[in-house]
């Protein structure tokens, strides 16, 4: 069996030598699936001295992040869940102090917090509250205050949250390791122990993690600190490094489905016809035999039943398929029963692919090119906003149905921001996509972002356009980092010269070879093409080879006849 992220957790608070409390600290730990797919979360907070508000503040902090990091989709990733999280809840707690114009009055706290998932630790940190480590008997802070020094008696917070509309957030990922311990003190305890002490405290009490705490904040109140004292101790007592039979077992619980023919019923789906056969995997029309409805039935391909790397994606799909909702991407259906295969259940649309519809709609007109290529866009902005990038967009993977609505229909190699950080002895790789679809640092072995996904939507949007590739055969053969960068791009215009500049110029720059000159996201894009950008309009002549290869190499046969006539003049002149 794999097993799963064990913790043990140690917490005390104690006010101190003040009249109230205002540091604030929680912990959240589930069980199952959700502690795999988000981890287990701890925090700690100190309200401002000065705000009349501070307890709440913290309070506030600590519970509200607790819950809304939770609430956020499965498939983000920790630090856009965590800073999504923080960012609002700034913003919230910056406005109860704004609203009442009176700085003093207002809600401002120290955050810091540690996420444990998987193998990985996710820090978030504002103000000078800290998170330690102590690995191997070093004890090591892997936070920095955010404050400042005027003097040796007085200090002020150079950060924290609910003091400024914007904030920025200290972030960072670290490996853990079974038996690490890490620790989360407010300043009334760091401020006034030394990292020796603090070490020896925690290594003296051993297992005891809620001792250790409290004879923390008796030795920094001993020390004689004035403030509020709190601290968390957590220890990891186990990780999630599953070993490949083990995955492979849960991969393989559901078997492989027996060859389909029409007429046979599948768990209540009776196949009606085969749709679509490629080497990974095959598409049914079936219909529900309870309700009447037709469906979509996929199947994997048994040339992958002994990959565990395929059967993790074909799972993942239907995990994809279950959390997207936009018109613009086909819908995964619930099986009505139990399933006895391994299969997922589509929505059936009656239409062609957009490589087919292409075929018979050469160059179309631009306003009906933009329409399609508009909820295209609508379809990827789906997937992004969910921390996924779909990896294989290409105009086989787009359908068209009868009224002209374009949904993306394959999501075998969407890879799961959230999941993604979740250990896995399954080998994973970004080149899962088609090559001329493929971005160039893709190509060259780097990690696929949305910029990839946005290289493809340009070249797409180009073939739409023009029925060509912006680089025709680049992509062939071999793959020459040198040769990636060096390829030529083809003016769409030299396909057809009705194309405004304006568009030429969006296309181009939707498939550059560097990302970092691409556009950031789908939207800019659809614009460009939409309206006449000034950076694209300027009427820039096509170089002759593109306006007439005919002539060029005309030219050029002149011109080597030409130069070898005056060659031959001059050496026989002698």
């Amino acid at each position: 069996m794999t097993r799963t992220l064990q913790i043990h957790l140690g917490q005390f608070s104690d006010q101190g030598a003040k009249p109230a409390n205002e540091d604030f600290y929680g912990a959240l730990i589930p069980e199952g699936e959700l502690l795999n797919l988000k981890g287990a979360v701890f925090a700690i907070a100190d309200g401002m001295s000065s705000s009349e508000s501070a307890r709440l503040a913290a309070e506030c902090a600590i519970k509200n992040f607790l819950t809304d990091y939770f609430a956020t989709p499965d498939s983000w990733t920790v630090r856009h869940s965590g800073g999504r999280v923080l960012s609002a809840l700034n913003r919230w707690l910056y406005a109860q102090g704004s609203r009442l114009f009176d700085p003093s009055r207002g809600m401002v706290t120290t955050f810091s917090a540690l996420v444990l998932k998987s193998t990985t630790a996710h820090l978030f940190h504002i103000g000078d509250t800290r998170i330690w480590r102590l690995r191997d008997a070093t004890l090591e802070p892997l936070t920095e205050d955010h404050h400042h020094w005027v003097s040796q008696e007085r200090v002020y917070l150079n950060r924290a949250l609910g003091v400024d509309a914007h904030l920025e957030i200290d972030h960072r990922s670290l490996p853990v390791e079974v038996g690490d311990r890490y620790l989360l003190t407010t300043d009334g305890v760091h401020g006034y122990l030394p990292p020796a002490r603090i070490k020896q405290i925690i290594i003296e009490q051993g297992d005891h993690l809620d001792a250790a705490c409290r004879a923390l904040t008796a030795a920094a109140r001993g020390a004689g600190s004035p403030d509020n004292l709190t601290c968390q101790l957590l220890r990891i007592d186990a990780l999630p490094l599953p070993d490949a039979d083990s995955v492979f077992q849960q991969l393989t619980e559901l078997p492989m489905p027996p060859p389909l023919e029409p007429g046979m019923i599948l768990d209540g789906y009776r196949i009606v016809r085969e749709l679509h056969a490629s080497p990974a995997s095959q598409l049914y029309l079936a219909l529900d035999t309870e309700s009447n409805h037709q469906v979509v039935l996929k199947t994997p391909s048994v040339n992958f039943e002994d990959d565990p790397g395929y059967l993790e994606r074909f799972r993942h799909e239907e995990w994809v398929g279950r959390r997207i909702d936009s018109p613009h991407v086909v819908k995964m259906i619930e099986p009505a029963r139990r399933r006895r295969f391994l299969y997922h259940v589509l929505e059936y649309l009656d239409g062609q692919t957009l490589r087919q519809w292409i075929t018979t709609h050469s160059q179309p007109p631009l306003n009906e090119a933009q329409a399609i290529l508009e909820q295209i866009a609508r379809g990827i902005r789906a997937f992004h906003r969910l921390d996924m990038l779909h990896r294989d967009l290409k105009p086989e993977n787009i359908h068209l149905d009868q009224h002209g609505t374009a949904r993306i229909i394959d999501f075998g190699s969407v890879k799961i921001g959230g999941v993604a950080e979740i250990a896995s002895s399954v080998k994973q790789t970004d080149l899962l996509g088609t090559r001329n679809y493929t971005a160039p640092e893709v190509l060259r072995g780097e990690p696929a972002t949305t910029s990839a996904d946005l290289f493809a939507f340009g070249v797409i949007a180009y073939e739409l356009l023009t029925g060509h590739l912006p680089y025709r055969d680049a992509f062939s053969g071999p793959v020459d980092a040198k040769r990636l960068t060096q390829r030529r791009y083809r003016s769409a215009r030299s396909e057809r010269p009705d194309l405004p500049n304006w568009v030429d110029g969006a296309l181009e720059k939707a498939v550059r070879a560097d990302p970092a000159r691409r556009y950031t996201v789908e939207t800019e894009l659809l614009y460009d093409l939409n309206h006449p950008n000034a950076e694209f309009n300027e009427r820039r002549p096509l170089p002759l080879l593109e306006r007439s290869p005919t002539a060029f190499w005309r030219g050029v046969a002149w011109g080597s006849l030409l130069l070898n006539l005056v060659l031959f003049y001059l050496l026989h002149r002698r």
